[in-house]
């Protein structure tokens, strides 16, 4: 097994743990080719994106299945294998051994098993096995989660849909083009309005924990784009705002129009103030009413913790802001992406995929 970047609640190992880059884990290195499986935890990890990926080396999915089939004791082999508990994927290993339940010979068998004795809450849908990945959404009676196996085939042909999901090194990469880069999402996003048509865009993601956009963490909504601006024109443009149909934009775009100060023309500090924010869904009472924006934003000095948490990290450039904002030793982290057209064209596979992760909790679906 090799970790990539932080991960949370893994017992000690006695192979090395390796960071591993975005390029290395889409195969685009130069290293020799060596086949292995993905496993993704889009869970409360300690991990600043709040998701642990490790690797395995397993051939398939299937071929990972049947190789702890049989282990003594599913649990321990399953957090020796994959960095730490994973909820309740040991149930179709104790299932299994209860049942003698014969190994898989097959993709189709193995679905057939999962869908019988694999625990999640949720229905069979829930459990969703292809050629080279196996996806499953749950919950742990706090918040929404998902796993992922996905094996190093699917890794490198779709890259828009997974970069995102398999990349865990803080921060993503800064760099960004010249003006007239283009960029299209390729994804359904919602749209604010606050300049006339042009040719950039800034999109925003927000990956909380509950939100009134969405109520549960993975019955995802989209990001939102505030289209024909660039990321340095945003904050001027979010506090000249003062219309009656400010209170009706998404959730996240109010937050976002009540962190700026009045004449702030950088999004920097605004930012900066949310990495501030305590507990798992801030937002200023008066979100939700026609408030001017010097009103709004006159209830957020009260919300801010004095200082910024240790733990909480922020990476604030010219064309993509981000955020992983601390909250404490149970929810850990939760993360806001501020990014432009320029950065997007540089980086059109992360930022597709980022996008991706904000609407769908399964990357493979539409």
């Amino acid at each position: 097994m090799v970790l990539l970047g932080r991960h949370g609640g893994c017992p000690p190992f006695s192979r090395p743990v390796v960071t591993v880059t975005a390029a290395r884990i889409l195969g685009m290195d130069r290293w020799p080719r060596v086949r292995r499986v993905y496993f993704v935890s889009r869970w409360r990890e300690e991990s600043p994106f709040s998701k642990r990926v490790v690797t395995v080396p397993d051939t398939t999915v299937l071929g990972w299945f049947r190789r702890g089939w049989k282990s003594a004791d599913p649990e321990a082999w399953i957090a020796g294998e994959l960095g730490g508990h994973v909820y309740r994927l040991d149930s179709i290993f104790d299932e299994a051994q209860k049942r003698n339940l014969p190994e898989p010979q097959s993709i189709d068998e193995l679905r057939e098993l999962l869908h019988e004795h694999l625990w999640v809450e949720g229905d069979t849908d829930f459990i969703r096995l292809g050629e080279h990945a196996l996806t499953v959404r749950t919950d742990d009676d706090e918040v929404d989660l998902a796993y992922y196996f996905i094996d190093d085939k699917s890794a490198a042909a779709l890259p828009e849909r997974l970069a995102f999901l398999l990349h865990d090194t803080w921060p993503l990469p800064t760099d960004a083009a010249a003006s007239g880069a283009v960029f299209s999402p390729g994804i359904p996003v919602r749209t604010v309005r606050l300049a006339p048509p042009g040719p950039e865009a800034v999109f925003s993601v927000c990956l909380c924990w509950e939100s009134p956009d969405v109520h549960r963490n993975l019955n995802l909504v989209g990001a939102m784009i505030f289209p024909g601006l660039t990321l340095p024109e945003l904050a001027a443009r979010l506090r000249g705002t003062d219309g009656p149909g400010a209170h009706r934009w998404p959730h996240d775009a109010r937050l976002l129009r009540a962190l700026v100060a009045p004449g702030e023309d950088d999004i920097s500090p605004a930012m900066e103030r949310y990495a501030r924010l305590g507990g798992y869904a801030p937002a200023p009472a008066g979100i939700d009413r026609p408030l001017a924006h010097e009103a709004i934003h006159g209830e957020m000095p009260a919300m801010l913790r004095s200082v910024r948490p240790d733990e909480s990290l922020t990476r604030l450039d010219v064309h993509i802001t981000q955020v992983a904002r601390y909250i404490d030793g149970f929810f850990g982290f939760d993360q806001w992406f501020l990014f432009d057209t320029r950065w997007a064209a540089t980086h059109p596979d992360l930022a597709r995929s980022l996008l991706r992760y904000a609407t769908y909790w399964d990357p493979y679906a539409v």
